[in-house]
């Protein structure tokens, strides 16, 4: 799929982080510009310290850009206070971490559900019982997370941020947590929320397995954009990630 022939849901102009001041400041971000495209799965990549987290973050709103311009559809996140900005996290974007996040003592399903909830919005039962399906956690819908596997945790996790069809996802190392079948079934979800239901997903990776389900590689270094990389495979990634010195 062809970004510039398709829908664009969140790109970047230009953009700089910058943390700290002087002779002490880090410039984690160094001008990038990105565009992702609907329906499109993107890995990102690089070597520690290369901005990866850095970008997602500030994609996401979660982090501001010292400079440049964010975008999520046609809105500039810089343009926005921190309640139009919250607003827009709530109802835009979606969110799975490296830590699963979820409230200990409600059931897997009342997770699923927060984010409409929280929204004041009545789920789409059709869209929220296909997420359910997707995610292969029908008989599991009423234990805590306590009781469940930390792979069906992260999947409850990834469930809970496609369920309100927000217009992109950020996943932060989703599987960095997950042994490797747990991580396998969360990208075989992932990988299908894109392919059947449209979604559009950003996430940064270490894995170049993890990368192997992804529709296109963008590498970091140096807080920059250096390669990009079309239907990945985890021995192409791996040979190129080994060529950045990660």
């Amino acid at each position: 799929m062809n970004t510039t022939e398709e829908k664009i849901v969140a790109r970047t102009e230009d953009l700089v982080k910058v943390y700290g001041e002087g002779s002490a400041s880090v410039r984690a971000l160094d001008g990038v510009s990105l565009a992702l495209g609907a329906a499109e799965l993107t890995a990102i990549m690089g070597p520690s310290g290369s901005g990866k987290s850095t970008l997602l973050h500030c994609m996401a709103g979660l982090d501001r850009a010292t400079s440049g311009r964010v975008y999520v559809g046609d809105v500039d996140l810089g343009s926005l206070d921190e309640k139009r900005l919250t607003r827009l996290r709530r109802d835009k974007v979606g969110f799975v971490f490296q830590a699963y996040n979820l409230v200990p003592t409600l059931t897997a399903a009342e997770n699923i559900a927060l984010p409409m909830d929280i929204a004041g919005r009545n789920p789409d039962r059709a869209w929220m019982d296909g997420v359910i399906e997707a995610v292969g956690l029908r008989d599991r819908l009423r234990h805590r997370p306590a009781e469940l596997s930390g792979g069906e945790q992260q999947r409850v996790a990834a469930a809970r941020a496609l369920v309100s069809r927000p217009e992109i996802t950020f996943a932060d190392e989703p599987t960095g947590n997950l042994d490797s079948r747990s991580g396998a079934e969360l990208l075989g979800f992932m990988r299908r929320s894109v392919g059947e239901y449209g979604q559009t997903i950003a996430m940064v990776t270490h894995d170049p397995t993890a990368a192997g389900y992804a529709d296109r590689v963008i590498f970091l270094s140096d807080g920059r954009i250096v390669d990009e990389m079309r239907a990945p495979t985890a021995e192409r990634v791996l040979d190129r990630m080994k060529s950045l010195g990660s």
